[in-house]
């Protein structure tokens, strides 16, 4: 078996001249999870679609289980799964029926289908409910079976675009441990995207950070937060923050320094000790500190840190929500 399952280098994919995806390089181990983290719009569905075949590179080279993504579209759509964004579930159907229709779509014969789909049934603990029609599914539960037909065919890799998206919190950490237990019971390698800081941290044994189309930064969520060293302490001002902002430039303490409206965020080693001398330092030139909060770093921090914002879909700029009708627009040709 190879060591990678997935080799990509320098691909891009341009609609009309825009784009989406800037010569992205990378490669993920066989077994490995690996996420894809970025804003909506950064180009992860696109790279996802590629790797796919569901969308044609416009250059650059990416390999699927050991498969060719521009020579061997067979081979490899025979190689993995998918479970897409926006549910492909027939609803009428039970979850039992909608297994069985994926499987004969892939010529699995009568006696290994019914042993697969006990399987993946089990796997994703819907046993119970198998012959309930869909359409009475809860959403976490239709996400389960998308994820259990995504394994019906023994995938060597599992493309799991945006997993948990549309599901309330107690839900997604469901969806996030079954991923976890997939992983690690059945050794299949996943590739999943996300916009949830909280998801890839928790889930993904590597991270590429996507921005614009391009990776920012990748490596183990652990290494990427110890980039930014010691603790984050932000501090919401009223009054003249660039002031304040021009002041603690001057502490030789202060590792990295962050700005968004009104709050201040300072990576700083024994944060809670430094506090004092930060509000010392804003009453001095007469800013007010309104709230003060220390903590450890987050991947937020990490994004903050390389693109200079947040990446909350609902903070997005202009510019973002334009990229993301043009690559959505792109998509649905």
């Amino acid at each position: 078996m190879s060591e990678h399952a997935i080799k990509v280098e320098h691909l891009t994919k341009q609609f009309n001249g825009f784009i989406a995806v800037d010569k992205v390089s990378f490669s993920v181990n066989t077994g490995e999870l690996f996420g894809l983290l970025g804003p909506n719009g950064a180009g992860k569905t696109t790279t996802i679609n590629m790797l796919s075949t569901l969308l044609k590179a416009t250059s650059g080279y990416g390999e699927v289980a050991g498969f060719d993504i521009s020579k061997n579209k067979d081979d490899i759509r025979h190689s993995i799964g998918v479970v897409f964004q926006e549910p492909a579930l027939d609803t009428k159907l039970t979850g039992r029926e909608n297994l069985e229709f994926h499987a004969m779509m892939y010529g699995i014969g009568k006696e290994e289908r019914q042993k697969r789909i006990k399987q993946v049934l089990e796997l994703v603990e819907l046993t119970d409910k198998a012959k309930v029609l869909v359409e009475k599914y809860s959403g976490g539960m239709k996400r389960r079976l998308e994820i259990a037909r995504g394994l019906i065919h023994k995938p060597k890799v599992l493309f799991l675009d945006e997993p948990t998206l549309g599901l309330d919190a107690q839900t997604r950490r469901n969806i996030w441990d079954y991923i976890k237990k997939l992983n690690k019971e059945s050794g299949v390698t996943i590739i999943l995207t996300t916009h949830y800081m909280e998801e890839a941290d928790y889930l993904c044994h590597r991270v590429a950070i996507m921005d614009y189309g391009k990776f920012v930064a990748m490596d183990t969520p652990a290494r990427l937060k110890d980039i930014l060293g010691g603790d984050v302490v932000s501090m919401e001002v009223d009054g003249n923050a660039e002031a304040l902002m021009a002041q603690i430039k001057s502490f030789a303490w202060v590792k990295n320094m962050t700005r968004h409206d009104e709050t201040l965020s300072l990576t700083m080693e024994k944060g809670e000790r430094r506090i004092p001398e930060l509000i010392r330092a804003a009453q001095k030139i007469g800013v007010n500190v309104t709230c003060v909060h220390l903590r450890k770093p987050s991947l937020e921090d990490v994004f903050l840190h390389f693109t200079g914002r947040t990446i909350r879909g609902e903070e997005a700029g202009q510019n973002d929500r334009h990229r993301q009708m043009i690559i959505r627009r792109a998509h649905a040709r």
